[in-house]
């Protein structure tokens, strides 16, 4: 389903997310060991809150980073957004988060009103990638900051062959077998590998405009996060 592209791809993808919301929190935790919650821990330092900051929280899922920065800021604006209602749904079962609708090719912001914008997985589903770092960028004040937490494409190494093999075989067979959706789970591990390179993203953020565009690689190479100013 990776060749998909424009409204149909965006259209996939909402469809996908909408059949697995209800098991989506769980596979994350095993797909990733339980170390995504680590990796949003690490997300939310970076976006350097501060009490009384505005954070958006873009492609929010079940609300898992926004309710991480709420955690630690309770007295922050945190809205968390995302063009799947299924999923938002879930989350409101787990707390009290302001939820929003949003397409992140379309913001329904005002230009400079957030002091930082994070996202987990999001980029690589999202149709046009500039166009979406443009929003971001848009909706910023100056000053703001952007944390991206995705997957990359890894670089080849002794582990390739055991890292495509949890990707394509083992991932998709668990996440069939928990969520009754196996095609979502084949998708999603071949977003990784039709994914952008670390540095490419890194460049496409500088390409919009942010400044002090950095990232690290985690989990042998497969996820990345980026962070950067405006």
């Amino acid at each position: 389903m990776t060749q998909l592209t424009g409204q149909e791809r965006a259209q996939y993808v909402q469809s996908m997310f909408t059949r697995i919301a209800h098991r989506y929190d769980l596979m994350n935790r095993l797909m990733t060991g339980g170390m995504d919650i680590r990796w949003r821990r690490e997300v939310i330092a970076l976006a350097k809150l501060t009490d009384n900051a505005s954070l958006l929280d873009l492609g929010t899922g079940t609300g898992d980073l926004a309710r991480e920065a709420e955690g630690l800021y309770p007295q922050a604006k945190v809205i968390a957004s995302d063009f799947t209602h299924e999923m938002m749904r879930v989350g409101k079962k787990n707390g009290d988060l302001k939820f929003s609708t949003a397409d992140a090719l379309k913001l329904p912001f005002k230009d400079r009103v957030f002091d930082a914008i994070v996202s987990g997985f999001l980029m690589r589903n999202v149709t046009d990638i500039q166009q979406a770092l443009q929003e971001q960028f848009r909706t910023l004040k100056p000053g703001g900051r952007i944390v991206i937490l995705d997957t990359t494409r890894p670089n080849k190494n002794l582990l390739s062959p055991f890292i495509k093999f949890h990707m394509h075989t083992i991932i998709p067979a668990i996440g069939g077998l928990l969520s009754g959706e196996r095609d979502a789970y084949e998708y999603l591990p071949d977003t990784t590998e039709n994914f952008l390179r670390a540095e490419e993203l890194a460049a496409r953020m500088a390409a919009v405009g942010f400044k002090k565009v950095n990232f690290k690689r985690k989990m042998f190479g497969t996820i990345a996060i980026h962070w950067a100013e405006k």
